[in-house]
């Protein structure tokens, strides 16, 4: 008998797996992750998710185990999330989680428990053919979750099982509640851990320094004034501070971050400069290969969002130039550009520049 060691979160996605993996025979050990060290004012809810975790573990008849990676977290995916913040960006750690500490620390740690897969919650799918490794996307669109896991390399998807890949979440909550699992209908986790139900701003001040400065609109005008760029994104209108506009135009948008005069410069009435038409990411992962120098797929520049046509240009040191089909609103640096070749996810870069 084969065994899987499954990241168990607490969550009903992970506990429906558990279930599905023994189902199909497999010796199956559930592995809980404490990737970040709580204090006082923490809204991180680890403690309760460890304790449905050690319920879920017993009704199902498998062992479990609580491993601690809080300083890898802090240190690979952390430091990325506030250096990102600092240069004026919006991260996604949560694709670097992945690629750090889910399928890295954890990966070595399920092998040294006797591991011979590891598996997770996770809605997507996997295939091998040839000695290689294809990320699918699941059966379940609403819920695919291919676009976090972009960063992903052959090595770590070589002994992968993802149980959900052919089940939709109306399916899973059915099965946890027909074996009476304690989570079956438990809210689905959203945003980062480290910062959970937070006001987000104020834990960003724990780490980073408020710098105000000038609010602007397109034209230069001094319309209001903002706390810290780190705190603001690309189409933003709510927490900027500037209610309407004299004209009955509409509400504010951000446009642009000027981080070397500290301005915010904003607008309201026509998005159209929102509008860009390509970018450049740097940092690709291609799984497990770029199809070509140049070539056209699909791509989403935002998990929430559906696919858009691009063309691709390969370009050197793991670059490449992304040009839109139609053009694109709030395409944001920092973020990740996710590309699809029908029901395959082939890779993904970070976005460093766009092009209005």
């Amino acid at each position: 008998m084969k065994n899987v060691v499954l990241g168990m979160s607490g969550g009903v996605d992970s506990a429906v797996s558990a279930w599905l993996l023994k189902q199909q025979g497999y010796n199956v050990i559930a592995l809980f992750m404490h990737n970040w060290e709580e204090t006082d004012d923490g809204c991180c809810t680890a403690e309760q998710d460890y304790d449905d975790v050690k319920r879920v573990s017993d009704k199902l008849g498998i062992p479990y185990y609580s491993v601690n990676f809080a300083k890898e977290y802090k240190e690979r995916v952390f430091s990325y999330f506030l250096d990102e913040y600092k240069k004026g960006r919006t991260p996604n750690p949560d694709v670097l989680c992945n690629r750090e500490i889910k399928f890295g620390p954890f990966l070595q740690y399920a092998k040294a428990l006797g591991a011979d897969y590891i598996a997770t919650g996770h809605y997507c799918g996997i295939a091998h053919k040839d000695g290689k490794h294809y990320l699918l996307k699941a059966k379940d669109q609403s819920k695919d979750q291919t676009y976090f896991l972009n960063q992903l390399s052959q090595s770590q998807l070589q002994d992968v099982l993802f149980p959900l890949q052919n089940v939709d979440k109306t399916e899973v909550r059915r099965i946890a509640a027909e074996l009476g699992l304690v989570n079956a209908a438990k809210k689905d986790s959203t945003g980062i851990c480290f910062i959970g139900e937070r006001n987000f701003r104020a834990f960003l001040q724990n780490y980073l320094p408020n710098q105000s400065g000038e609010i602007v609109d397109v034209d230069g005008k001094t319309v209001g004034e903002h706390i810290g760029l780190m705190y603001y994104t690309l189409g933003q209108r709510r927490g900027l501070g500037l209610g309407g506009t004299p004209d009955g135009q509409g509400r504010w948008f951000v446009v642009e971050k000027d981080l070397i005069n500290n301005r915010l410069i904003v607008s309201h009435g026509d998005e159209s400069v929102l509008m860009s038409r390509a970018l450049v990411a740097s940092g690709v992962n291609w799984i497990p290969d770029a199809p070509a120098d140049e070539f056209t797929c699909t791509a989403k520049f935002r998990y929430r969002q559906s696919e858009q046509g691009v063309d691709v240009k390969v370009l050197e040191d793991c670059k490449i130039r992304v040009d839109f089909h139609e053009k694109q609103r709030a395409v944001t640096p920092g973020q990740f550009v996710v590309l699809y070749k029908d029901e395959m996810c082939i890779g993904g870069g970070v976005i460093d520049e766009v092009y209005k």
